[in-house]
């Protein structure tokens, strides 16, 4: 679905969720999702993103049954909303997973990177859907307890590596798997900035990158910011890098400015590329 390297994709971030870092609570009734995601759509969506469960650093975990809850009649209400509409389920839980994609999510976003349900990748193989297979140290309750790495874009890729290795003994096809490096969980800020400097290197992986940057906090850290919602310009730049980098999808909360990033960033990589 992904992986011939065509225009970069903006998936859109749809946290259905009351204590989400940034957007918590704005999009906890159907009514508000479902004009979120069509605001989303105009600005250029190409993928939405949703979560019933906070990954924010100290969050505690949702049960499936409220995740479920909270999710699918979301999923039923903007199914029909656009042909080209693709819907992400962001969870850990085989189970969540499961029922998004009967509601109609056509991909799973897994932050554990499939370690957190042992049911989670045979799930997306039997099913035969795409599947983000996400690097984290530790849980969202503890990541940033003191996370540590002696030399982070090598232990991040071998990670990463391993994590496909599992998912293709399970079942999945190369073509459904997908890879992310993520940032801010269980980094410290120059992990973040090294990781970001290296992105080269998770492409070189020859799985489709997803880069989840979105206002976090190592940026706010860097521009003296604090307010999450301030850093839509610091997101963008990310963004802009990442597609110079061969990144092909791009997790944000503001599409519309991002997906100008993402055009303007490929119009110029196409360049490069055709020049030589």
């Amino acid at each position: 679905m992904f992986r011939a390297f065509e225009k970069p994709l903006i998936m859109g971030i749809l946290n259905v969720t009351p204590d989400s870092f940034s957007d918590g609570g704005k999009y906890s009734t159907v009514e508000a999702a479902v004009a979120q995601v069509e605001k989303m759509l105009a600005d250029g969506a190409d993928i939405i993103d949703i979560g019933g469960e906070s990954t924010r650093p100290g969050s505690d975990p949702v049960p499936a049954s409220d995740q479920i809850r909270r999710v699918v009649p979301v999923i039923e209400a903007i199914k029909g909303l656009s042909a080209k509409l693709l819907i992400s389920i962001d969870t850990t839980l085989a189970e969540v997973a499961g029922a998004a994609i009967g509601a109609g999510a056509d991909m799973i976003n897994d932050v554990s990177g499939g370690t957190g349900d042992a049911k989670m990748l045979t799930l997306a193989a039997r099913r035969d859907v795409p599947i983000v297979l996400m690097h984290s140290q530790g849980t969202p309750k503890t990541m940033q307890d003191n996370p540590y790495y002696d030399e982070v874009v090598g232990e991040v890729v071998a990670v990463l590596r391993e994590r496909v290795e599992a998912a293709l003994a399970a079942g999945i096809k190369k073509e459904r798997i997908i890879v992310d490096p993520g940032i801010g969980f269980g980094k410290r800020r120059q992990d973040n900035i090294d990781l970001l400097a290296h992105l080269d290197a998770f492409v070189g992986l020859g799985f489709p990158v997803l880069l989840g940057t979105s206002r976090k906090r190592f940026m706010g850290s860097l521009c003296h910011v604090e307010e999450p919602a301030e850093l839509v310009t610091a997101t963008a730049v990310t963004t802009a890098l990442g597609v110079m980098a061969g990144v092909k999808l791009f997790r944000v909360h503001d599409v519309k400015e991002n997906r100008q990033a993402a055009d303007v960033a490929w119009a110029i990589r196409q360049s490069r590329k055709s020049s030589h």
